[in-house]
């Protein structure tokens, strides 16, 4: 997810929208496909005021217990960029969809880390504490606490089924809109139609996702436009490469026309091919001012 939150749950008139292929699917398929949806249209740059509520309390529902089952509620508070406001979904989602007993669990398991101190809660991120109150830190019982909420969530999953309730509620959304893959494609287009400011939005991801580029992955990116290739995935780094007798870091790279690596110094950086070793491309860094 790469979205911006909004400090109070929209109130608007988009329907949640789902595909026709999966709404007599496996509970698992419906969930997923309302996250695919959301996606879809954050990709396209709506904003949570142009998406349905309920599509996005289902979205952050799902997004809680991924990040729960994966690594406890300290994953989920690592991986959420802004707590308040998706904590707010997924109350309104847990409770709308009738988990009655995950919602008071989340309130408690949230309560308890925001009770904790800054060392308590550094201790709990990083895995420190252990099931008996104490942690390697000498922190408090207060870290103890959430790990054992933590086991809570995994067995309360046994009684109360998040994903099912989920879809259930999805399933029974009274404006549901259910779409073919080009009906769905047409409704979100029409919706993107409608951004007052689309150009200055569309300035700001691609700034934002420069921004967020690795600088390996804008040297490959260029190196594939020097060359006339369409970059498809970049696959590895390989610290150990032996370049002409000498181990360096390469990565290896897949375009339209087969696999490539990216080597690089001080001076420039090259695309090779990992067979015959013939260079490709060749980009120069420009010298820096002290």
């Amino acid at each position: 997810m790469s979205n911006g939150l909004s400090t109070t749950l929209p109130a608007t008139g988009y329907a949640t929208v789902l595909p026709r292929a999966v709404i007599n699917g496996s509970d698992a398929d419906v969930v997923d496909a309302n996250v695919d949806v959301v996606n879809a249209m954050y990709a396209e740059l709506l904003d949570v005021e142009e998406i349905a509520p309920n599509a996005l309390r289902s979205y952050y529902v799902d997004f809680y217990l991924t990040q729960s089952l994966g690594g406890g509620f300290a994953q989920y508070v690592f991986t959420a960029p802004e707590r308040q406001d998706i904590d707010a979904y997924i109350r309104a989602g847990l409770a709308s969809m009738g988990a009655a007993a995950h919602l008071d669990l989340f309130n408690r398991t949230a309560a308890a880390f925001d009770s904790l101190s800054e060392e308590e809660a550094d201790a709990y991120l990083d895995g420190d504490a252990d099931l008996d109150g104490d942690t390697d830190g000498g922190v408090p019982d207060a870290v103890g606490r959430l790990e054992e909420l933590d086991g809570e969530f995994e067995t309360l999953l046994e009684t109360e089924d998040i994903i099912a309730l989920n879809a259930a509620w999805l399933r029974g959304q009274a404006d549901l809109l259910v779409l073919d893959g080009e009906e769905l494609d047409r409704h979100i287009a029409e919706r993107v139609s409608r951004i007052p400011n689309l150009a200055e939005r569309q300035a700001e991801a691609a700034e934002d996702e420069l921004l967020d580029t690795p600088e390996f992955e804008m040297i490959i990116r260029e190196l594939c436009d020097v060359a006339g290739h369409t970059l498809l995935k970049i696959t590895m780094g390989d610290p150990n490469y032996d370049h002409d007798g000498q181990t360096t870091l390469a990565w290896h790279f897949t375009t339209d026309q087969g696999e490539f690596l990216m080597l690089d110094d001080d001076r420039e950086a090259v695309m090779i091919h990992p067979e015959t070793k013939e260079i490709v491309a060749a980009v120069e860094f420009e010298a820096e001012d002290d």
